[in-house]
């Protein structure tokens, strides 16, 4: 879609309603056809679609049903995905959800699960999460992805609720200079762990609009990053899109960009996470305080990537350490002021440090560390894409059993009951 067209022009009254609760408009056939369908996740940034990730988006229907859902009124998608695309599709319909009740409906539920995919308008996440969070509409969403293996997208708000980190908004928007003046502040709300459930998209929190003049968001998602860091300690990751932008991302884990680069020299996504070298969080991040986040001006390790026609460049979710066509930059916060550079590669640096641990040790078995521990202390192991791959407390002096671990590299993190005692790296053999 050329830049500043929009495809999201009312085109009048729904077919049918039923007492304003819901709205609905479909084309191609009443009947649903069964077909299987193939996964895919497919997030677009706002303000317009990107028509190539469109077309990956429906194609995962396999021919069968796709499904609008959006809680403002119809829409213009119906014509957009039957008809000027070029995709062959059974039919595609939009319900609009004008009350929270239409998430009981039976109705509205039976095309949820007949779907072969679902897309999320563009709108207020504020209402999708009141809606539609812990009813059916999200149990229909989850097996769609996790049972059924099929395809869910959105685009604006409806990438914002995609990961299982999301903002939802509930108390209104806020800017980068807010989040950032006092990521603690209770407007700061960040859900975690109860809504969509999306494969590679753990311990993720997705941006939308990025590059908006109006509402510029590289800074906002740096402080929801941080705030993911206090309440969940782990570490976090995002996925960003500029306006008109698009991320696929297909069953193998390699997530693609789209958009029209380099016709349009802002056409980019980004691929956000707390560097491997020091995981201790930021340095401030307090109550009322702006947030302090340096680590050496290299806290968040972003890879950027073009988005294209052809979607050719992409990033690996697999372990987030390696693309293709982006180029590495380094982001940090001082006293709430964000700063971006060029930085070296994830991999490049993750293992330079004099702090590497070498398994097999004599012990064979175990992971021996300088300290003295208690059971009161805790011990997190992390792969290279950030995922926990042991965790417990010191049961047995200061040792950890590594035997059962694949080869590879991982992060150790030491913990008390308040701070974070030691960060090694460890590469077994």
């Amino acid at each position: 879609m050329k830049k500043g067209i929009l495809s999201f022009l009312a085109i009048g009254a729904a077919l049918f309603s039923t007492g304003q609760t819901y709205l609905s408009e479909r084309l191609g056939s009443d009947t649903d056809l069964n077909v299987e369908p193939d996964f895919g996740l497919c997030m677009m940034g706002g303000a317009g679609e990107t028509d190539e990730a469109m077309i990956w988006f429906l194609e995962k229907a396999n021919g069968g049903d796709v499904l609008v859902i959006r809680a403002n009124g119809i829409g213009g998608y119906n014509d957009y995905m039957f008809s000027e695309l070029g995709v062959t599709l059974n039919s595609v319909e939009t319900i609009s959800f004008e009350s929270a009740a239409a998430a009981t409906d039976p109705y509205v539920l039976q095309r949820l699960n007949e779907a072969e995919a679902i897309w999320m308008a563009g709108g207020n996440q504020a209402t999708y999460t009141s809606y539609w969070k812990d009813t059916e509409v999200m149990d229909a969403l989850n097996n769609l992805l996790n049972v059924r293996g099929g395809a869910l997208g959105g685009l604006s708000a409806g990438m914002a609720i995609l990961a299982e980190a999301y903002y939802p908004a509930t108390l209104g928007s806020l800017t980068s200079e807010e989040v950032l003046d006092d990521p603690l502040d209770n407007t700061v709300l960040i859900g975690y762990g109860d809504f969509i459930q999306a494969p590679f998209l753990e311990q993720t929190i997705t941006e939308t609009h990025f590059n908006d003049p109006d509402r510029i968001r590289y800074g906002r998602i740096m402080g929801f990053m941080a705030r993911l860091k206090n309440d969940q300690s782990f570490r976090p990751k995002g996925i960003a899109s500029n306006e008109y932008c698009a991320v696929t991302i297909n069953e193998d884990g390699i997530a693609k960009a789209w958009g029209e680069f380099p016709e349009y020299d802002d056409d980019y996504v980004y691929f956000l996470q707390e560097n491997l070298i020091d995981q201790g969080g930021p340095e401030v991040l307090e109550q009322d305080v702006p947030l302090t986040w340096i680590k050496g001006e290299e806290a968040v390790k972003v890879y950027k990537v073009p988005g294209t026609i052809d979607g050719e460049n992409f990033f690996d979710l697999n372990t987030w350490e390696t693309g293709e066509g982006g180029t590495w930059e380094n982001w940090w916060v001082d006293n709430g002021e964000l700063f971006m550079a060029m930085g070296d590669p994830l991999s490049a640096k993750k293992f330079d440090s004099e702090e590497i641990s070498i398994y097999p040790n004599p012990t064979a078995d175990f992971l021996n560390l300088p300290l003295e521990l208690t059971t009161r202390d805790r011990y997190e192991i992390f792969d290279g894409s950030g995922r926990i791959s042991l965790s417990g407390n010191f049961n047995d002096g200061s040792r950890i059993g590594v035997a059962d671990l694949p080869e590879g590299f991982y992060v150790v993190r030491v913990m008390s009951e308040d701070r974070v005692l030691i960060s090694r790296f460890l590469k077994i053999l």
